[in-house]
């Protein structure tokens, strides 16, 4: 492991292991320096961030190909339909995938229990059979009393809710057709949800 200069020093070995492999991907770089700005193959996907989902290899993506957003459970949130505009009215994307996943963290926790155990610590939190709970109550916040988690409570009415907002913003275009998908954390399947895909035809 390479020596590098970091200025937190405090910070645990995944920094340096981080820096270390840029390092190594920098090295071998080669024509990916010549990648124009607008994607490629000129789509979106709007997906989850859980780190076992990885859209380059479920969706078949190389760098330049595609542009990726991604939230606490796929949402069609302020910010990602924000993004969803930009790439395509800047970037010239013009089809958008909606991707959702089984076993998301998302259902396992609602407004109400996340705003709750941030009011009485900002530590993380554990998780049993009888629910979340906080390691410590110390430190905590209101302020989440002020946000919109979007937590999940059926995973099929969700991948429709977020197609449809999408497709009814006033910002989206009516040609760009939106699909709705369930990603299958067991078999690494695309699952497509008809009724999303239908709603979200071009018109």
């Amino acid at each position: 492991m390479k020596e590098n200069n970091l200025i937190q020093k405090e910070n645990s070995k995944v920094h340096q292991e981080v820096l270390d492999a840029n390092e190594n991907y920098a090295s071998n770089f080669g024509e990916k320096k010549d990648l124009g700005m607008p994607p490629a193959r000129k789509f979106a996907i709007l997906t989850c961030m859980d780190a076992r989902l990885d859209p380059a290899k479920y969706a078949g993506l190389s760098e330049g190909d595609a542009h990726v957003i991604r939230n606490a459970g796929g949402r069609a949130s302020d910010d990602a339909i924000r993004s969803l505009v930009i790439s395509h009215k800047l970037l010239g994307t013009a089809e958008w995938f909606v991707i959702h996943h089984t076993d998301c963290g998302m259902t396992y926790f609602t407004d109400e229990i996340i705003r709750g155990l941030l009011s009485k610590s900002l530590a993380t939190a554990s998780v049993d059979e009888n629910g979340w709970k906080n390691v410590s109550e110390e430190g905590g916040s209101k302020e989440a009393n002020n946000i919109s988690f979007l937590t999940i409570a059926d995973q099929t009415e969700s991948i429709i809710e977020d197609v449809c907002r999408i497709k009814n913003h006033p910002l989206v275009p009516s040609n760009i057709p939106v699909y709705g998908y369930i990603f299958d954390v067991k078999s690494g399947k695309l699952i497509e949800i008809p009724e999303a895909t239908e709603l979200g035809k071009a018109t």
